[in-house]
């Protein structure tokens, strides 16, 4: 379904394209979710940051539906919506890159991005890999829209991080998504990767697509997001405006699981 018939569906543009409230999600006795609130603005980068076992990835896998909540609503633009699948998160527009990427090494740049969804065509009464189409999407992807230059026939173990970081990315793309949820994108990367990624955050925001990053960087939180979500212990310390804060602020928010002094959401 491309972007624009997805927006036509919904109820208000002028609501926020994602909104999650009271969400609540166990795993038996243990209390993931407990009543969490995140609200994604159109066109924004939001942070979402908190400790190991704050609940950060529990709520992403619970937006794409990899979870179901046990408890709590999510609204697209104003209408409320059941993901029941990460397919179907895809089918309202949602991407998600996580962070151990998901890619075949063995397999090369383009039936990476493609895996799952490889372009066919008829030869005689068998349908045979388009290998021709599937390159050249890859590449107007990769060259165009993401400004990396790849040779999209060669086989990812010989990439390097940032390359494969844009390998991930790109075939978040090739469903057109409104929204791109990006997993720890900077985890292990070094530094020339690291900027590279940065970048990539910038040219997919620049494009107008909305970015949900998940990280433990203040560096990567400070220099591409406008608002910063913190997660403790499965519940929502607060948002809160990323040019308004220190990092001083962030971090005690994450440690002692309070808004700081004077800030505002």
């Amino acid at each position: 379904m491309a972007s624009a018939d997805r927006l036509a569906e919904v109820a208000d543009a002028d609501a926020p394209i994602i909104e999650m409230r009271g969400i609540k999600k166990s795993f038996g006795q243990v209390v993931a979710l407990d009543g969490v609130d995140l609200t994604l603005e159109e066109g924004e980068v939001l942070a979402l940051v908190g400790d190991n076992g704050s609940g950060k990835s529990t709520l992403i896998k619970t937006l794409v539906g990899v979870h179901q909540p046990d408890a709590g609503t999510i609204s697209i633009r104003g209408e409320e919506r059941t993901i029941t699948s990460p397919k179907v998160a895809r089918e309202y527009g949602i991407s998600t890159v996580y962070q151990d990427l998901a890619l075949v090494d063995t397999l090369s740049v383009a039936a990476n991005m493609f895996l799952g969804r490889t372009p066919t065509k008829r030869v005689g009464i068998v349908r045979q890999v388009d290998w021709a189409q599937m390159n050249e999407r890859a590449e107007e992807i990769l060259r165009t829209r993401l400004n990396i230059e790849v040779d999209t026939t060669k086989e990812v173990e010989f990439l390097s991080g940032g390359e494969r970081q844009a390998i991930a990315i790109g075939r978040a793309l090739v469903t057109d998504p409104d929204i791109v949820i990006m997993d720890e994108p900077m985890s292990a990367l070094s530094t020339d990767s690291k900027s590279k990624v940065r970048e990539l955050v910038r040219s997919l925001n620049d494009e107008g697509i909305t970015v949900l990053l998940i990280s433990h960087s203040l560096d990567e939180v400070f220099s591409l997001t406008d608002r910063v979500t913190v997660l403790d212990n499965g519940r929502l310390v607060g948002t809160v405006e990323t040019d308004r804060v220190s990092k001083d602020d962030i971090v005690q928010m994450i440690v002692a699981g309070e808004m700081p002094a004077g800030a505002d959401g």
